[in-house]
């Protein structure tokens, strides 16, 4: 897929939406060989899925190893709105709390003395985290009322020519 065509997507005002959730489920192949989805704390920055998480957590050797991944970011509502994207994870082992941890974690209902507290909490427990950023190099985006799922576009579409013949 190419950026123009990624960035369209992206821009939509719905993928705007789903890009400002603060969970998303994470994909990747576990190290035994075996799928693995995760929910998982996202940031978009504008350009990059970021991801904080502990530096012994196990996702990180398989990410290595493979850093192939994909990611789904929807709502519980009915109709499903679905944001689906795919790339590659890159990890940046970084000292101390990435911002971007503090953000996605910024919009849980805290009074300001929890919050206080949780960063407290946060900052004796981590001396430091990986960020993990995945730029989109695939999406598609799913309301099901103006885009389908690929395998439900193809039926209406052999339906449709049914129904004409």
């Amino acid at each position: 897929m190419d950026q123009d065509a990624i960035d369209e997507v992206l821009n939509r005002p719905l993928s705007q939406e789903l890009l400002a959730r603060d969970l998303a489920r994470l994909a990747f192949i576990a190290l035994d060989g075996t799928p693995r989805a995760i929910p998982i704390g996202i940031v978009w920055n504008g350009t990059e899925i970021v991801m904080c998480t502990a530096t012994n957590a196990r996702k990180l050797p398989a990410l290595r190893r493979n850093p192939a991944v994909a990611l789904t970011i929807d709502t519980e509502s009915h109709p499903p709105k679905v944001l689906l994207i795919r790339g590659q994870a890159e990890l940046d082992v970084v000292e101390g709390i990435p911002d971007e941890y503090y953000q996605w974690n910024g919009t849980y209902q805290m009074t300001p003395e929890q919050r206080a507290e949780w960063e407290e909490g946060v900052k004796s427990l981590y001396e430091g985290m990986v960020r993990v950023l995945v730029k989109p190099t695939w999406v598609k985006l799913i309301d099901f009322e103006t885009t389908m799922p690929t395998a439900i576009e193809e039926l209406m579409q052999q339906q449709q020519e049914r129904q004409r013949t």
